[in-house]
């Protein structure tokens, strides 16, 4: 019995052992770029929910978003039809907007520490609620003066007549800018918690950021200086209080 363990055990020491399989990293970077492709996935079915849930309502909608301009017409056939779906596809997006950035802060998350989660766990709802601030502050506030602005330039014999695709390609360029700019306190913050901008720095170019928005209020908005002033305002404060949050928050 004992001879027989022996040679089992001489055997075992002679056979070739077997390689365990070498991690090189390509596992990982499978499951990261398959993750990827399932948030991505996840959130392109959020905006076709959202924009089937749109086009349901799409005539409440096209009739909401035409109060500013009154009576629109349609000068081609599929015209009115491509609009109405551009407008639902649109609308579906920001209906969907919380999903999506919730998506990608799900795969960002992994590689975040517990103090970064939780950073990141109140800027991203911070970052979506003044991206809508910033629609409604435009579409309710400025868009009217600019839409009474042009509509001024009617007379007896001149006649605004405003066809559909033409308006809401300018409302969409003229209403998501001010999202954009609502996020600028976020950024700020962001850049100070990184420490690429401190407070000196935001104090000494305050001038010239003054002088830009009343240049960026003159291109993006109508040539009034009510809309100009409209834009520029609110610049200049959310730039005050990402200034406020640099300094006496993050003490920068």
């Amino acid at each position: 019995m004992a001879e027989e363990h022996s040679a089992n055990a001489a055997a075992a020491e002679t056979e070739p052992l077997q390689e365990e399989p070498v991690d090189d990293g390509s596992m990982s970077l499978t499951k990261h770029l398959e993750e990827l492709r399932t948030r991505i996935i996840r959130s392109l079915q959020a905006i076709a929910v959202g924009s089937a849930i749109s086009y349901f309502y799409i005539e409440q909608i096209i009739e909401y978003l035409t109060k500013p301009a009154g009576k629109l017409y349609y000068m081609q056939p599929a015209e009115a039809f491509f609009t109405y779906l551009k407008v639902a596809i649109l609308s579906g997006f920001l209906l969907a907007l919380p999903v999506v950035f919730y998506h990608v802060w799900r795969f960002f998350l992994p590689a975040l520490t517990r103090k970064e989660r939780a950073v990141l766990a109140i800027l991203v709802p911070i970052s979506v609620l003044l991206f809508f601030l910033g629609l409604a502050f435009s579409f309710y506030l400025v868009l009217p003066i600019g839409i009474k602005f042009f509509i001024g330039f009617t007379t007896d014999n001149l006649q605004a007549l405003f066809s559909i695709e033409k308006y809401f390609d300018f409302l969409i360029t003229f209403v998501l800018p001010f999202g954009f700019v609502f996020e600028l306190p976020l950024i700020i913050t962001i850049l100070g918690k990184m420490g690429i901008v401190t407070s000196e720095f935001l104090k000494k170019y305050q001038g010239i950021v003054i002088f830009s928005t009343f240049v960026i209020g003159a291109v993006v908005t109508p040539p009034d200086v009510i809309s100009q002033c409209m834009l520029a305002v609110p610049m200049i404060a959310l730039y005050e209080v990402g200034y406020f949050v640099v300094k006496y928050i993050l003490r920068k």
